[in-house]
């Protein structure tokens, strides 16, 4: 590539090129012809700022787990996009979710997740909310009526927010689609895991010097397994790998059966009662849109919400859960599977941060996708066009199943254990 393209390449493009479909003709092609993201994209300002309004509040972003606003009265802060929302549970054990700004003149109502009662308060005029959002009190604002107010027209502005399982999802655009559409089928997919049940054993954070996108791409294709974690290929083996996605804004693929041949730090804790025959030989490896990574054992899962910082930082919150029918397991008995996966993370976080070195100093046009190996990537990249580019967040497309012709397989095979649902 010559100079002058790579200066090109490396040029500040308007918010309107972002959007456009011009930009995304690479990400539009089929599979076989299609090239990864431009290098902008993953160190662009401009594109990140865009990204951030019109992916992160628009979908239906994960915040948090579910186990973590389980009563009434506990009140989490959350950043979806550019946005400060509000999560609790109403005294009849609802859940919602609010814009963090006092309806008076708009001051911010809390800054990190605390206990606060039966009542929501604003620390600068105290005017007081209720836990289903509507407002209780305002102290000496009546002195000198105002005809035209009523209390009933200065609820907080609500957020919706929802649950799947062990996750807790918000949603800022209320023109997308409700949380069930938009996971499509996997719910379903994976119902015989009850995740509902399932319980935090531990969690950890890691500042990543990389684009979020870099780092869920990587959890989502196994090409680069046997270089770049040569011990997971032992018990994920790259003959063993087969796609696992119906329609939902989702990328899966699944080792089946998991292996315990040369490794067996995936099947030192007891398995879940009660899995079928697939899911209790199978490892799960699902990325839903746009922040969420779940690695799914037959006996734990290994759990990555992404939060994007900036361009090239983002946040990983790492959470290991445990199914119920696994007593409690001392931090001795974890050790093993948690090193496991601390020390693959590791390898992970530092091909991204390289990645994101190589697309910052390099900025060449991106490369061909490799059809067996990166579907996944292109699926990925079209739900980001696809989120990107329409005008309204009804319009996001939820993108259909796999077709399950051997043609489509792209040489992955059959798998010997599907999945058993429907």
């Amino acid at each position: 590539m010559k100079i002058e393209q790579m200066r090109h390449l490396s040029e500040d493009p308007s918010v309107e090129h972002w959007v456009g479909e011009s930009v995304w003709a690479g990400t539009r092609a089929p599979l076989t012809a299609a090239t990864g993201l431009p290098p902008q994209m993953y160190t662009d300002e401009s594109f990140f700022s865009v990204e951030r309004s019109r992916v992160f509040e628009r979908a239906w972003v994960a915040v948090g787990n579910a186990a973590e606003v389980t009563e009434a009265g506990r009140l989490l802060v959350r950043q979806v996009g550019g946005r400060s929302i509000l999560i609790t549970r109403d005294q009849k054990g609802v859940l919602r979710g609010f814009v963090n700004s006092c309806r008076h003149r708009g001051t911010e109502l809390a800054t990190s997740d605390c206990d606060i009662g039966k009542t929501i308060r604003c620390p600068y005029h105290r005017w007081g909310y209720r836990l289903d959002g509507s407002l209780q009190s305002t102290p000496f604002f009546e002195e000198i009526p105002r005809a035209d107010f009523s209390r009933e027209d200065f609820g907080l502005v609500e957020v919706r927010v929802d649950t799947w399982g062990l996750l807790l999802f918000a949603c800022v655009d209320p023109a997308t689609p409700p949380l069930r559409q938009w996971l499509g089928d996997l719910p379903d997919r994976m119902g015989g895991y009850g995740f509902d049940k399932w319980r935090v054993q531990s969690e950890m954070t890691f500042e990543v010097r990389a684009n979020w996108k870099l780092i869920s791409e990587n959890f989502q294709e196994y090409y680069h397994l046997s270089w770049v974690h040569p011990e997971l290929a032992k018990v994920s083996r790259v003959k063993d790998h087969y796609r696992y996605q119906g329609p939902g804004m989702y990328c899966g693929q699944t080792t089946t059966p998991v292996s315990g041949d040369d490794r067996d730090d995936w099947l030192v804790l007891p398995p879940a009662t009660g899995l079928d025959q697939s899911d209790s030989v199978s490892g799960r490896f699902v990325a839903v849109f746009p922040n969420v990574m779940l690695a799914v054992l037959p006996n734990h899962v290994f759990l990555i919400r992404l939060e994007p910082v900036a361009p090239g930082l983002t946040r990983e919150r790492c959470t290991f859960l445990l199914p119920p029918s696994t007593p409690d397991v001392s931090d001795e008995d974890m050790a093993q599977t948690r090193s496991f996966w601390v020390d693959v993370n590791n390898e992970d976080i530092d091909i991204v941060e390289r990645g994101q070195r190589g697309v910052t100093a390099g900025a060449i046009a991106p490369g061909p996708l490799a059809p067996r190996f990166e579907e996944p990537l292109h699926r990925f990249h079209n739900m980001l066009a696809d989120t990107l580019t329409v005008e309204c967040g009804a319009d996001i497309a939820v993108p259909c199943g796999d077709d399950d012709s051997e043609a489509a397989r792209l040489g992955s095979g059959v798998n010997p254990h599907p999945p058993e649902f429907g």
